[in-house]
Formats: C-alpha cells, structure tokens, sequence
C-alpha cells in the first residue's frame, strides 16, 4: 500500500480538478486530496467542471457520476474531445452502475465506490501518476535520445499490457459488483468458468482456447450489471416479463465486450451461451453448427451448475441426476459430443452442498423480506406459503395449516376507512404473534390469516374472546384446521380448493 508521501513527492506540478455535488463529501475530499497536490480545484456539479477544464486543461479529473444539470458521463465526454490524453478517475455509488458501461468506452483509468476510502484513493492514484510520469519520461527519451528507441518501444508495450490489464480489473470489478447484489450469481460465473476449462480440455481444445473459454465463463453473465435489481435479485420463479428482462442480459454482455477490441472474442462465445442445439435457445435460435464449438461447451457448463447448485425454490440435483437431464437432453438442448465430454469429467469434481440463494447477511434478510414479507402486517405472505409448502413435500416438516378469518373486515373499511383497516391488520397480527408462538405466520387473500405448524396447535374462536382490537368492532373470527398430508395441500391454490369444498 502506497503512502500519502509517496504520491505527494511524484505529484510534483501535476494540476487536479475534482467535481462532487455532495457539498460535505466535496469539502472533506478537497482537503485530504489538498495535502498530496499543491493545484487542485473544486467543481459543485458537471456544467461548472467543464467551464473549468476549458479555461485550465487538468491533467487529472476525478469526478462523481449522477449530478444536477450535467451528469459525469457527459462532462467526462466533453473534456476528452478536448484533451483525450486526460487522467480520469470516477467515484460512483451501487446506485449508479447503469452509467458504467458508458465509464468503460470513454476510457476510464480507475473508479472508486462510494464511500470512498483515502487509502484505495491513493494506491489509485499512485498508478495513474506513476503512468503519467512514464509517458512523460518516454516522451522526453523521444525527443531527445534517439538511441533509445528499443528502450521506448519497450515501455510503450508495458503501458499497452498496463492498459490491457486496466480493462481486465474493471471488468472483474464489475462482476464483483454483480456479486455483491447476487452472492449467488457471482459464485456461478467462477463455477461455470471452471466447468469450462475442464470440458474444453478434455475435448482436446488448445490452451488459448482453454483459457480463452475460462475468461468467457467468468463474464459470461455481466450483462446482468443492467438488470433491474428487482428481477435479479427475486428469489423465487420469474414470470413472463421478468424472464424477457433477465434475458436480455445475454445482447447487454455481448455488446459490452465487443466494444472492446481485446474482447470480441469473449462476446461471440458469451452472445450463443443461451441458445440451444435445435434451434430452441435465445436470442438469435441458432441451430447446431451456427453455435460456435466454446458456445456449446458453455452451454452445457451453464445448465450442469444451475442444476447441480440451490436456488430457494428449488433443491439442487444430484450430480448423477443432472448427467441424467444432459442425456435427456442431449441433440436438442445440447450437443452430445459435449454431453459425453462433460460427464467424463465432471463426474469427479466435488459440488460444495452450502452453495444456496437463502439470506446469510442482515441485508440479504433484507432482500429476502422485500419478496416474503407482507407490506402492512409484516408477517409471511401468500408467495412465501408456497414456496415452504412445496419444499414440505421433501420431508414433510409441517403436517398441520390453520385458517383464521376475519368476517366483516370489507364493511369496517367502509365504515372506518383503509388506514384504520391497515392498522386494524397491523394489531391483529401483533395479538397473532402473542397466542401463537413459534409458529409460520401469513396474511393471505387481504383479510385471511394462516399458520403453518409442525404439531399440533389449539386453535379455535376461543382464543380470540379476550382479543380488544375485536371488542365493539364489526368483525368476527373464524377458524378452519387441514392436515397438510392427508388433505393433499401443495400449495395455496390447493388450500383454497379445500376451503371451497
């Protein structure tokens, strides 16, 4: 780690304009930033950091992205028409990463995310000058030394490899990023680059093809850095729409790394991950032989984790169960000869059973309840019943479902209104929570409640005469008790089939 004297004394008539709207973060940042360059000035927004770069030229900008009247994107691409040699460094929040596909092609030399740390700042920044100060020195051996020509040649291929190398950490970052929105979406691109080097291996590929495919499998899903939080981060099946979201990261991958020359080889692996043997895959139906040889490989490596990993709505196969779905599948989804490669080898690595999409962190317990949870009681929903009662009929935990209904609650919000209805709910599910103990608890079909039990729980009117929310009001309580296995409940549409009957 680089330490502030060590940037200060290479920093040396290097001038610095840094641009932040957050009037306190700017303040706190000038002043640290003032302690390493002796000319630095500040910028509230992009209009006023143009005008300044107009009448100065820096030599480096560091600057925010999302900002009133002229974001960073568009400032940052107004200084390089103006001097597309200058030093450019981002600060962004998660928020913003739907303009760092834009960051990329402009040519970014680094980004930080917010908060910022002072010690990443300057090891960054150490590297940006030190860069400076190497293309300064080779343009002085230029002009001055031509004996020293090889020796130019030589450093201009090293800050080439450093560029190359630049690209390759923005990218990893980015699936980083995409890894910090998704544990499990990140864990898979490490996963299915690996299954890839191994099956092109054995099919007799050459070792830049190998690693070539490795490289593709690890950024095979950055494309999803544009999909909606929403989508990606929902832990249960996806309709229609959302599918035709998640879809589209395959075009946004592609077309991100084809822009980039050193990856256009990468893009036309990633672009076919998704298509299918015959014809039937996404987006362009590509058929057999249109499929590249790297696609197919990726193809199979994608299916074999999602078969063989947990999602929370599903349990992981077998290894022996997910060669068997291969077989099936082999000449429509997948290219047998790719099949038969991957079962060879495959079949000796060792699937870790604690990969899983359940939360582990309070802000995934966070994300979880945001799909779980129900808005104005905060107890379990009608989606979340579902899904516990199709991982029941596994091992059948839960043998007993309760139903307590609310009679009349339609005329208490006429006579009272929706916000005392709401808050009629709210109390109601607290007095729930007092006589029902360690138990799953639901609000279903608005004014219906539902516990889920192991054993066998008490339950009746009887437990709601000293209830005082139900005193002097115009609603009423009614209980109904199912067995979960002998009365075939699967799911909530089954329960409300025995309801009906």
């Amino acid at each position: 780690m680089m330490e502030l004297e060590d940037l200060k004394e290479i920093s040396k008539n290097i001038s610095l304009l840094y641009v932040e709207d957050d009037a306190l973060l700017g303040a706190t940042t000038v002043e640290f930033l003032g302690k390493i360059f002796d000319d630095i000035d500040y910028a509230k927004d992009g209009v006023e950091g143009l005008e300044y770069f107009k009448d100065k030229k820096y030599e480096i900008v560091i600057t925010d992205i999302d900002m009133p009247r002229m974001n960073g994107i568009e400032m940052l691409k107004n200084i390089k028409k103006i001097n597309s040699d200058c030093q450019v460094v981002i600060t962004t929040a998660f928020s913003d990463s739907k303009y760092l596909l834009d960051a990329i092609s402009l040519g970014v030399d680094s980004y930080f995310l917010k908060p910022l740390s002072f010690h990443s700042l300057i090891d960054g920044l150490y590297k940006i000058v030190h860069k400076m100060r190497l293309v300064e020195e080779n343009e002085n051996y230029k002009n001055n030394l031509l004996k020293l020509v090889d020796e130019e040649v030589e450093n201009r291929h090293k800050l080439e490899l450093e560029h190359i190398h630049n690209y390759k950490q923005t990218l990893s970052s980015l699936v980083d990023m995409i890894e910090s929105r998704d544990r499990y979406t990140g864990g898979h691109s490490r996963r299915v680059a690996q299954y890839c080097e191994i099956i092109a291996r054995e099919m007799g590929h050459t070792k830049q093809e190998c690693e070539l495919i490795y490289n593709a499998g690890i950024l095979h899903d950055i494309g999803k850095i544009v999909t909606p939080d929403a989508v990606l981060l929902k832990p249960s099946k996806l309709n229609t729409l959302e599918r035709s979201l998640i879809e589209e990261h395959v075009n946004s991958g592609a077309n991100l790394l084809k822009s980039i020359p050193m990856f256009k080889e990468l893009s036309k692996v990633i672009s076919a991950h998704h298509e299918c043997y015959d014809g039937s895959g996404y987006p362009n139906g590509l058929t057999n032989e249109e499929i590249s040889p790297l696609s197919r490989i990726m193809i199979v490596a994608d299916s074999f984790d999602a078969m063989t990993t947990c999602r929370i709505y599903k349990s992981p196969r077998k290894i022996e169960e997910a060669f068997e779905e291969l077989k099936r599948c082999s000449k429509t989804q997948f290219d047998p000869d790719v099949v038969n490669a991957a079962i060879n080898v495959l079949s000796y690595i060792k699937i870790d059973d604690k990969i899983s999409q359940e939360p582990l962190s309070e802000l995934e317990e966070q994300r979880f309840s945001y799909f779980y949870k129900d808005s104005i009681t905060h107890l379990y929903n009608s989606s979340y019943l579902d899904l516990i009662l199709m991982n029941n009929q596994k091992d059948s935990t839960y043998k007993y479902i309760y139903i307590i209904y609310l009679h009349n609650f339609t005329a208490y919000n006429k006579k009272y209104g929706w916000e005392d209805g709401d808050k009629f709910l709210q109390n109601f599910a607290l007095y729930l929570e007092t006589i029902i103990k360690g138990q799953l608890l639901f609000r279903v079909q608005g004014d219906d409640f539902v516990v889920l039990s192991k054993e066998h729980i008490s339950l009746s009117e009887d437990n709601f005469k000293e209830c005082e929310i139900l005193k002097n009001s115009l609603i009423s309580v009614s209980t109904e008790n199912f067995h979960v296995l002998k009365d075939n409940i699967l799911n909530s549409q089954l329960l409300q089939y025995s309801i009906n009957k």
